[in-house]
């Protein structure tokens, strides 16, 4: 498909594929409206996911279309026959031979367009300006039979599109005829953004202002705070990710900052809404991320829901969210099905495994070998999927023992492809802190289902079995783009470590190339477009966002970090907590050594820190049982962490501190790959220091100054390769 078409296509999204049996009436009406609205600025919907309780049933509409000029147009489609019909009273249609004695289609539509007119109307810009009409589509019905029966002649007749009026100039003629339910204006084109913005849920995702110190002049407060208020313009491909369900295995991989959290999260409370009745984990690494993954599906239960529902974990068996492993007080996957099959769950004394990745993985392994695992989920979404993979000697045969854990312990979607299941996992290419592996299709599935994502890349509906997400967010370009060039270790003199060695999956994260990976020796260059970078405070701020210093001793490093925090919170008006993150670089052993150095020095310049799983702000080393291992933040404190716990969390201002510590083991990819994961933490600014003097800082300063091209000699194959190496 070219890119124009596939542009045009991908403005109509099918939320979940519709049954070819039963709803080829409502096939017929949401193909006239792609049909009739191709050529028209706007982005539709199947099913889009604002529920209404309509009795003892929660219901979302069939078709919305967001349209420039009709504004929003919400369809309700009954395929019923003019013989179905037995009487219309007061809007209530009775039925017969039909799957429901009596329905309220236009008043059902009038509502939900309600309860969406009501989120543009919190928006002051487009308050009471948008137009909404809301009607029934009868894919099954003539004009002429309609007026035979006599129902034109009722004192309320509801606005109808007929059957004959489904063709491409019909459908949007007979829509342009219904009077609006609510009337609005024509909007300019900042407000039409600001109106698909919302549609697009962006606004449930808006930080609320922070009570700053009053400070003159551009401040990194006062940047971050108009920022807060904005919202993205809408992307068509977290439209997607974020609001389709699957029927049956998805991959995402996006780049870091691309925002798979938040779209999992999204996608997990859709379900959750639309299947009441399916059992749902959302699955994850970081115990530290708990709070956040909660926080965030109660934001999208809230918003699908009109505000009628929230998320309560306690209450909730039906959608969990799931550490990986498990803990005494919060159920993980592995544990939650040890005690479904009656297993005594195990511990990281049970192993001999260092990682916790790798333990978790032996246990996975062994309780396969043990018994045959019982399907006990509808679906099975995981986040962090780059952390559960590892090398061979602990695959389940030869797929990953996790994964296969988690497939095992899913239903199939139907009966005639069992091999179906929901496992729909989000990874990022560069971020896995303890394995080269990448949890590609072959990884997860093994040698025999290898071809579940490339067989047939798309479901029906246009849901696609693979995702790719280019665009980041979070972090700004410079910062991006050098967090990847140090990563990879692209300007080396040695030649790159770890990365992605052809075209297209250079392209899938966002980079043009030009060279050829097949050609050993020759000049490769890459470069990151700012269209896949949409940060704009480098633009605002107009001063580098990413400073590297060098010091002669630990002292003089941390001296400069203390002065830039007190300057940060006293001038920049930043808060110490979530505002602020040092994050500390080594080996476990240095990071330990290192948090409680840079912690205990920042106290002694009378900054209040706070050390992950504490229970009170400067306490260096929380110790089993007072600690939290789900904490991550505490009021007042500036967190002072290890990497492994930084994972996952962002701040506006970001330190790295103990560069040192990886330039002496500078060939060691999880060493490099350390400095992505905590140089991405950034939304605004990021600092990177260590002491001495290697030959890796002048790598560092190189990666500054290359901004967001790098040219490099491709020398020989990497340690680690990170592409996909797949077709889809």
């Amino acid at each position: 498909m070219d890119r124009g078409n596939e542009e045009q296509s991908s403005k109509f999204i099918t939320t979940e594929p519709l049954k070819v049996s039963s709803e080829a009436g409502e096939q017929k009406v949401w193909d006239a409206v792609k049909s009739a609205f191709s050529d028209r600025n706007c982005i539709g919907y199947w099913r889009y996911p604002i529920f209404s309780k309509v009795g003892e049933i929660r219901k979302e509409p069939d078709i919305l279309i967001t349209d420039r000029e009709f504004g929003l147009v919400v369809i309700e489609v009954l395929p019923v026959t003019i013989d179905q019909i037995v009487t219309i009273n007061d809007g209530i249609w009775q039925l017969q031979n039909y799957h429901t004695a009596e329905a309220n289609p236009d008043g059902r539509a009038e509502h939900q367009l309600r309860a969406l007119i009501a989120y543009s109307d919190r928006e002051r810009a487009i308050w009471r300006r948008v137009t909404g009409r809301a009607m029934v589509a009868l894919p099954l019905i003539t004009q002429e039979q309609w007026q035979q029966k006599g129902f034109d002649q009722l004192p309320n007749s509801p606005p109808l599109i007929f059957q004959e009026q489904l063709g491409k100039m019909g459908c949007t003629e007979r829509i342009q005829q219904i009077p609006p339910a609510i009337s609005g204006e024509s909007l300019e084109d900042k407000d039409w953004e600001l109106l698909l913005s919302v549609i697009g849920g962006t606004p449930v995702l808006r930080k609320a202002p922070r009570a700053t110190i009053s400070t003159t002049g551009k401040t990194r407060a006062s940047i971050m705070d108009s920022l807060r208020q904005r919202l993205y313009e809408i992307d068509l491909q977290q439209e997607h990710i974020g609001k389709e369900i699957p029927p049956g295995p998805q991959r995402i991989r996006g780049i870091a900052g691309s925002g798979k959290t938040v779209l999992l999260c999204q996608k997990a409370a859709h379900m959750h809404l639309k299947h009441p009745d399916w059992d749902i984990a959302l699955v994850f690494f970081t115990r530290s991320l708990y709070d956040l993954m909660i926080g965030l599906l109660d934001q999208w239960i809230r918003r699908f829901s009109g505000g009628e529902l929230l998320y309560d974990p306690r209450t909730n068996l039906k959608l969990r969210v799931l550490h990986a492993w498990g803990a005494k007080d919060n159920p993980g996957l592995y544990s939650t099905i040890c005690d479904n099959h009656g297993k005594r769950r195990g511990t990281v004394g049970d192993t001999k495994e260092r990682q916790p990745n790798r333990g978790l993985a032996d246990l996975c392994k062994r309780l396969q070998e043990e018994i045959k695992i019982e399907p006990m989920f509808d679906a099975i979404l995981i986040d962090e999927g780059q952390d559960l993979v590892t090398e061979d000697n602990l695959k389940y045969e030869d797929k990953q023992a996790i994964y296969w854990l988690a497939y095992q312990a899913l239903r199939p979607v139907n009966e005639e492809k069992p091999e179906e299941r929901r496992l729909i996992w989000a990874y990022d290419e560069a971020q896995s802190l303890d394995s080269i592996a990448v949890p590609k299709a072959k990884e997860v599935f093994g040698e025999n289902l290898s071809n579940l994502l490339s067989k047939q890349p798309q479901y029906p509906g246009g849901i696609k079995r693979s995702e790719v997400m280019r665009r980041c967010y979070r972090t700004p370009g410079p910062i991006l783009t050098a967090a990847h060039a140090i990563g990879m270790g692209l300007l080396r003199t040695e030649g790159m470590l770890a990365g992605i060695t052809n075209k297209d999956d250079w392209n899938r994260i966002g980079y043009e190339v030009k060279g050829d990976f097949r050609r050993l020796g020759k000049p490769i260059t890459v470069h990151r477009p700012p269209l896949y970078s949409p940060n704009p405070i480098p633009e605002i701020w107009g001063t580098p966002v990413l400073e590297f210093q060098t010091y002669g001793s630990r002292q003089e490093e941390l001296t400069a970090l203390a002065e830039n925090i007190m300057h940060n919170i006293v001038h920049d008006g930043l808060n110490p907590s979530r505002d602020i993150l040092v994050v500390v670089l080594g080996s476990t052993s240095e990071a330990i050594e290192l948090e409680t150095e840079v912690a205990g020095f920042l106290m002694d310049q009378d900054i209040d820190v706070y050390v992950p799983t504490a229970l009170k702000l400067n306490d260096l080393v929380p110790q089993w049982p007072n600690h939290d291992p789900d904490k991550f933040w505490h009021d007042g404190g500036v967190t002072v962490s290890r990497i492994n716990r930084a994972k996952g969390h962002e701040a506006d201002m970001v330190y790295v501190v103990g560069f040192d510590n990886v330039a002496r083991n500078e060939s060691d990819v999880n060493c490099r790959n350390q400095l992505f994961v905590a140089l991405t933490r950034a939304r605004g600014w990021a600092s990177l220091s260590g002491v001495g003097n290697y030959p890796m800082y002048d790598e560092m300063r190189q990666v500054i100054t290359s901004g967001d091209s790098f040219t490099f000699t491709y020398k020989r194959p990497p340690k680690r390769d990170i592409g996909d190496g797949e077709a889809v």
